[in-house]
């Protein structure tokens, strides 16, 4: 079967002879916390590692996140620690000023909530609530960060730059993401939150 873009044929291709690499081609239940769930439940690793393939994300980082999650439960890639940046200054602001919100609503303890670059333990990971988790686009991360909290696990930071997009094209418009993100922040804090007893 051959996808729009062209993604899953591609990747199938270069990676023919890796019996280690298993495509997994999803024709329902699209969107990108969707899609993470799925690679997360159609895996059997120890660790899972989640990154954008559209370079954003350095993979060269991914040596020195494997190194420090042997220490915590969540390694994040963050843009706002200490030596954290993003190519993209608009984006760079606009987030920033989010996460601060964030932080305030949520009451999290990290800088970027929005990250999605991250890896952490199977036998961590497994602990929490994916119906929760799992829903709408980037603003899963936050939701993520709220529970390993919440269930005492360990997290730590490290510094990421966010590089120029260089493959592919952005299918979101900035401030339409920002909107419906402020609406899910709002949602998770005053109806699933008081509905999870979890928390």
């Amino acid at each position: 079967m051959t996808t729009a873009d062209g993604t899953y044929d591609h990747a199938m291709t270069f990676f023919k002879d890796n019996p280690n690499v298993k495509g997994l081609l999803r024709k329902k239940d699209r969107g990108l916390a969707n899609s993470i769930r799925a690679g997360i439940e159609n895996t059997s690793g120890d660790y899972i590692l989640t990154l954008d393939t559209d370079m954003t994300h350095d993979p060269e980082l991914i040596p020195y996140l494997i190194h420090v999650s042997k220490k915590y439960d969540m390694v994040s890639g963050s843009r706002y620690c200490a030596g954290g940046d993003m190519a993209d200054k608009g984006h760079y602001y606009l987030s920033l000023i989010f996460n601060w919100f964030i932080r305030l609503l949520l009451n999290t303890q990290v800088q970027d909530n929005l990250g999605g670059y991250f890896i952490m333990l199977r036998s961590s990971l497994s602990k929490l609530p994916f119906d929760y988790i799992f829903t709408g686009f980037g603003d899963y991360y936050f939701r993520l960060i709220h529970y390993v909290q919440h269930n005492g696990l360990m997290i730590v930071e490290i510094p990421t730059i966010y590089r120029v997009r260089h493959k592919g094209k952005s299918k979101t418009n900035m401030f339409s993401i920002l909107l419906l993100y402020l609406r899910s922040v709002f949602a998770f804090k005053f109806f699933i939150i008081f509905k999870d007893p979890r928390k």
